[in-house]
């Protein structure tokens, strides 16, 4: 039976078209509600785009433990293998608008929102292992350099080569992004990174630092620069429409969920900084530890409520999953909610997507949209109708807090002081093993193509010669081949701080309880 078109107060109307005018020619009347309602909710229908992450694609499905890890965390999702939670994913571009290609050259956001018994947990993720930059206060800096140029409006090589080539850290991001990871092949055949390092910890306050890898069973699929190019002009919806018709056809995307973990311990003797977001933990000393698994079975039903309206943040955790003192972390851990307050409303948490499973129970009230009140709970701590804190376990007990442990390796006590990384020759290290041991002739020949379509087009001979001493430092051949494709002189590297000095002042650091 066909639903009855109302007003949105539910009232019948028998004419959607029609609208209300004095006499036959005159014209239209205030008091038409239904036709006043209609243009005042069109003309508010589009929510502010995400400032990054704006084209995404999105489905559901379940996360189910596979193993248990009860010997390095005392989260009960993962005490019994067997475990399923019900999961809303989103993946995404990161610098393109909402109506940007699926097959730009970017990475991919990677967010996933699994709803426990302990509220809803986010993994909000990138398909590379690493990023671009590890002090946060060069976010939004960075963000604005992939956009567009203020005066002409469109994307700019010199912005973006400036920015990279004053920032060498990124250029470990860089290698990737030029490669055809850089496009992968639609939004599901790829893997997801945390690329931020974790706290999973127990109810006695040891804990153990973990990255976590969503690693797509059918392997990580890519498009060669050329294939992804046609595809942005002929079909730029390619991503979205190759994951809908999957699962549509049954043919459910899968991936298998493994951790990285390293003690405090092996933290302190690891060669870089184990909360050094440009770097990766090789698999030979921290290898992949399986999990669980990933499997998305369901279409949104609408695209906007489902998917559009998801809102994830890392700080979105649940009890024994902690962040570490990643700086980037820790700036996220406050701007993502920041964003979903004003792009989505401050009680953007009651929407059906983002609503926890769990029951919740504190003192925030009102605000605009709120439709989940409490009831008459007071909204202060009270003697009347008082919450119980002690019914659903959300914090390690403190009596049983190895304290010792914690205060050997995390000490924060000392005066405030304005932090900024510096550049040295441990910056080079991964990207030099990419260059020359992981990727052979054909991926090396692929990168240099890559990067000399796009860097060529640069104005500024001061950002070429920058840019090309970064490549250099990497590896002298690699830099050379990049200048002779764009037809530019060789370049010496950057000259950068050796790593035993940069070893010696971190470990410094550390001995002085900083």
């Amino acid at each position: 039976m066909a639903a009855t078109y109302t007003t949105s107060n539910g009232a019948p109307v028998n004419e959607p078209y029609a609208a209300q005018r004095a006499g036959f020619h005159g014209p239209l009347l205030l008091q038409d509600f239904h036709h006043i309602d209609l243009l005042a909710h069109f003309d508010r229908e589009r929510i502010p785009e995400r400032v990054v992450h704006a084209r995404a694609a999105g489905a559901h499905g379940y996360f189910e433990v596979t193993h248990s890890l009860a010997d390095i965390t005392s989260q009960t999702l993962f005490q019994q293998p067997g475990k399923k939670v019900r999961v809303t994913a989103r993946f995404s571009t990161v610098g393109g608008e909402s109506g940007s290609a699926d097959t730009a050259r970017d990475p991919r956001g990677f967010a996933l929102k699994l709803r426990t018994e302990e509220g809803n947990w986010d993994w909000v993720f990138n398909n590379t292992p690493i990023f671009f930059i590890r002090d946060p206060a060069k976010f939004p800096h960075f963000i604005h350099t992939q956009k567009r140029n203020p005066q002409t409006h469109l994307k700019d090589p010199d912005m973006f080569w400036d920015y990279l080539s004053q920032n060498p850290e990124s250029i470990h991001q860089m290698m990737i992004l030029f490669s055809d990871r850089g496009t992968p092949d639609g939004y599901f055949q790829q893997h997801g990174y945390s690329g931020h390092t974790y706290k999973w910890c127990k109810d006695d306050g040891s804990f153990v630092y973990v990255q976590v890898h969503v690693r797509a069973d059918g392997g990580f699929k890519t498009l060669d620069s050329a294939t992804a190019t046609r595809l942005a002009g002929e079909n730029p919806e390619y991503g979205i429409q190759q994951m809908f018709e999957a699962i549509e056809a049954g043919k459910y995307p899968s991936w298998t969920v493994y951790i990285q973990t390293m003690t405090p311990e092996q933290a302190e003797k690891f060669r870089y900084n184990v909360l050094d977001l440009t770097k990766v933990w090789p698999h030979a000393d921290y290898p992949l530890r399986p999990i669980g698994k990933l499997v998305l079975n369901e279409n949104p039903q609408n695209y906007f409520a489902e998917i559009e309206q998801a809102a994830f943040s890392p700080s979105h955790t649940i009890p024994y999953i902690e962040p570490s003192a990643d700086p980037v972390l820790q700036s996220r851990l406050f701007s993502y909610p920041d964003t979903h307050r004003h792009r989505l409303g401050v009680n953007y948490q009651q929407l059906p997507v983002n609503q926890p499973i769990a029951p919740v129970a504190n003192f925030q009230r009102d605000g605009a949209m709120t439709f989940i009140s409490q009831g008459s709970r007071p909204n202060y701590q009270s003697s009347i109708q008082p919450l119980a804190y002690n019914g659903r376990k959300g914090h390690i007990d403190s009596s049983v807090r190895d304290l010792e442990r914690q205060r050997k390796h995390e000490n924060f006590i000392g005066g405030a002081w304005r932090d900024l990384s510096e550049i040295t020759e441990l910056d080079f290290e991964q990207p030099r093993a990419l260059w020359q041991k992981v990727w052979g002739d054909k991926e090396r020949a692929t990168y240099v193509s890559n990067v000399a379509g796009h860097f060529g087009q640069v104005k500024s001979a001061e950002v070429k010669a920058r840019q090309l001493s970064v490549w250099a430092a990497v590896s002298q051949d690699l830099g050379d081949a990049i200048a002779k494709a764009i037809g530019h002189p060789p370049v010496a590297p950057l000259k950068v701080k050796p790593a035993a000095e940069a070893l010696n002042f971190r470990h410094n650091i550390g001995a002085a309880g900083l």
